[in-house]
């Protein structure tokens, strides 16, 4: 039963026990306008925003928090950089991130970005996701990721998110699911040693031994590292370095590697720990102008420095 069928109910339970009985107008109106068509409309106006949101560059402040981006991992590989050292990297792909919707305070009650990535057909999707795509004005898009950010980072809905959103030499956080391992034994998933290989040891070279004590405390701890289910959880790996960005692509390389499948979808946000310098961010992204052929965009690489780290040390 509905609230207001509850409110209904009792309203007139009071009617008919005092019939008699007047109530003030101001309540009358307040408990009658919930039966009332216009009713809804006057809730949706009071919660329309008035609120003009821009695409264009603006000054970022310390306390500024920008959106993040979806990509998706295409794998690992090496480079060389210009002093000879080794980097291994991941590469990522930003698969035509768009803004697919605008949430503020006025009417979501909070100040955030929901990102599309992909694209996909609409007999791949349900008809509730059909319709928040074409009630938006957007392409249909395979995954959707909500990013926090403050009022000044706001971006109208559709608003392209391309790889220069970030630039290279500064840290990000990467968060993915992890590859699934299945159900391995404690030696696989927690590190342990194993028992011996010989001398004694019978049908016991893998097993994790024992798990508890005698009738103090009589029972296994929780959280007693034991044989299980392993991966395909969210993890997040911090301060990763980007090597290198390629606009013509939407390719970004990072240094290290990153949580996931060849093929699964990865969420990258400026890092938490080691904050980039604000000014050399575009904010709230990076809005490129209408003449610029990116197909004949070069690949921007991160100043390594003038000094040979091999030597250093003479």
């Amino acid at each position: 039963m509905t609230a207001v069928s509850r409110g209904l109910i009792s309203y007139l339970r009071n009617l008919s026990i005092n019939p008699h009985r007047t109530l003030s107008a101001p309540i009358t109106n307040q408990f009658l306008r919930s039966f009332r068509s216009d009713a809804l409309i006057d809730e949706g106006e009071s919660y329309s925003s008035n609120r003009i949101i821009e695409a264009k560059a603006r000054v970022m402040t310390p306390n500024s928090k920008r959106t993040g981006v979806i990509a998706v991992k295409c794998g690992m590989t090496a480079l060389w950089d210009k002093w000879g050292a080794r980097v291994p990297i991941t590469v990522l792909w930003f698969d035509e991130n768009i803004v697919s919707q605008v949430k503020t305070p006025e009417k979501e009650g909070i100040t955030a970005l929901q990102i599309g990535c992909g694209n996909k057909k609409e007999k791949h999707l349900t008809k509730p996701e059909v319709g928040h795509f074409r009630a938006h004005g957007v392409p249909l898009k395979r995954k959707l990721r909500e990013f926090p950010v403050t009022e000044d980072a706001l971006i109208p809905i559709g608003t392209q998110i391309s790889v220069r959103h970030f630039v290279p030499g500064q840290y990000v956080d990467v968060t993915g699911i992890t590859k699934g391992k299945g159900f391995q034994g404690a030696m696989k998933k927690w590190g342990f040693s194993g028992g011996p290989a010989s001398h004694g040891a019978s049908l016991s070279h893998r097993s994790p031994g024992s798990t508890g004590q005698r009738d103090a405390p009589g029972k296994v701890f929780k959280g007693k590292k034991m044989p299980g289910r392993m991966g395909g959880k969210q993890r997040t790996v911090k301060n990763v370095w980007v090597y290198k960005i390629d606009p013509a692509r939407n390719l970004m390389w990072v240094r290290g590697q990153v949580p996931g499948n060849e093929g699964n979808f990865v969420f990258i946000k400026d890092a938490w720990y080691k904050k980039p310098d604000i000014s050399m961010l575009p904010f709230p992204t990076y809005f490129s102008p209408e003449d610029e052929d990116v197909s004949s965009l070069e690949p921007l690489v991160a100043d390594l420095g003038d000094t040979d780290p091999f030597m250093a040390a003479d």
